[in-house]
């Protein structure tokens, strides 16, 4: 037990930590968490080879468990940050875009200090 109990510690506390260092970049976090979850899940299929009772078995199989479901969510709360930030800066750009566009006329029919032609008749 201690080897699986000490595991998902382990895993809990860096997901923990990762969510907090405001440094680290979503993507980053996201491939983190994945490579717990998986870490986790190898864990989980294993449990059932070790030489403990049924009642330890059970026990650590609900632990493992919880810490994925847990690791899951941190994954799609982040994944739904992730979108968002993309779909912000797509409609930053496009916004930036537009406003370029709408800014200033450009061709030989729009008068401009460069384009201006005197005529006298």
């Amino acid at each position: 037990m201690s080897t699986i109990s000490s595991s998902v510690t382990s895993a809990a506390q860096s997901s923990y930590s990762s969510s907090g260092s405001s440094a680290s970049s979503l993507s980053g976090q996201i491939n983190q968490i994945r490579q717990q979850i998986i870490q986790l899940t190898q864990q989980l299929k294993e449990l059932p080879n070790s030489n403990t009772d049924a009642e330890l078995n059970k026990k650590q199989q609900q632990i493992l468990q919880s810490e994925i479901e847990m690791l899951q969510a941190q994954l799609a709360q982040l994944e739904q940050q992730q979108a968002q930030k993309a779909q912000d800066s797509q409609t930053q750009a496009q916004q930036q875009t537009q406003a370029e566009s709408e800014k200033k006329p450009e061709g030989v029919n729009n008068p401009s200090s460069a384009n201006k032609i005197d005529l006298y008749v």
